[in-house]
């Protein structure tokens, strides 16, 4: 049956993109120590991506970096392209490139949604058509899609348009697993809670981010904000060759968030 092989982790390819920091950068390192060989995409930050491809390569495993800005679908068939060609056949993909930009309706702007879309949603649709011919013709692959918590609720200010793009995502995430699961492709989405990483961190003095943790981790039911290796673990999971018959799935992973939006 297709995608019933027996599979291991050394048998792997994984393509993580958005990988040079923070969340993508511990997934990398994550499948990495698993034993799969890892294409580390990056945007912009060069220096930290080959850091990490030369890190992994420095602990016996196989890696490459790779430029490739998600919203251009060329870019990405050519990053794809690259990695089969120096590393062999995908058969992991985790489409973690994205970003969040703030706005209320008084302050949206149409043309910083438009980008923040490209990259958000377009970027996973052009990673996943990038990898599914190669997928369905093996009869295998994983694809982890990080969303967010914000997708299904959470009443953070500010986050309604980044929201919108996450919760499309999960949409996206099910009918592609209904698409590609008869080639034994699983699709399952990590929608991750509130996260410490160099972004999150961003523009706050030490004071403002301490208060940040504090506010953050009485929001959690076990009293803790979250770290990149908490989602790096559940993509793995999701990755695993073993995880056959787990498709469709949005797996969150925010410490048991208190703050949904809700009613009645």
């Amino acid at each position: 049956m297709a995608g019933e092989r027996k599979a291991g982790w050394s048998d792997q390819v994984a393509i993580v993109t958005g990988a040079s920091r923070g969340i993508g950068r511990a997934i990398a390192r994550e499948l990495a120590a698993r034993g799969a060989a890892v294409c580390v995409n990056y945007a912009t930050q060069k220096a930290a991506a080959e850091r990490l491809a030369a890190e992994i390569r420095e602990a016996g495993g196989r890696a490459i970096a790779v430029a490739a800005d998600v919203a251009d679908a060329e870019a990405v068939a050519r990053l794809t392209a690259q990695a089969t060609a120096e590393l062999g056949p995908v058969g992991i993909l985790v489409t973690n490139a994205g970003f969040a930009l703030l706005a209320t309706l008084e302050s949206y702007d149409p043309q910083a949604m438009a980008r923040m879309r490209a990259v958000n949603v377009d970027g996973a649709i052009h990673a996943i058509r990038a990898v599914a011919p190669g997928m369905r013709e093996r009869g295998f692959g994983r694809i982890v899609i990080i969303a967010s918590n914000a997708a299904i609720g959470t009443a953070l200010p500010g986050t309604t348009f980044y929201a919108a793009t996450k919760a499309e995502l999960l949409i996206l995430m099910r009918r592609f697993a209904m698409e590609l699961g008869r080639s034994g492709i699983t699709v399952n989405a990590v929608a991750p809670g509130w996260i410490v990483t160099e972004r999150t961190r961003a523009g706050l003095s030490e004071d403002a981010f301490a208060a940040r943790i504090k506010e953050m981790s009485e929001r959690t039911m076990v009293g803790r904000t979250g770290l990149p290796q908490d989602i790096a673990n559940a993509a793995a999971f999701l990755a695993a060759p073993q995880s056959s018959f787990l498709t469709a799935q949005v797996l969150t992973v925010d410490g048991g968030r208190m703050d949904y939006i809700g009613h009645g």
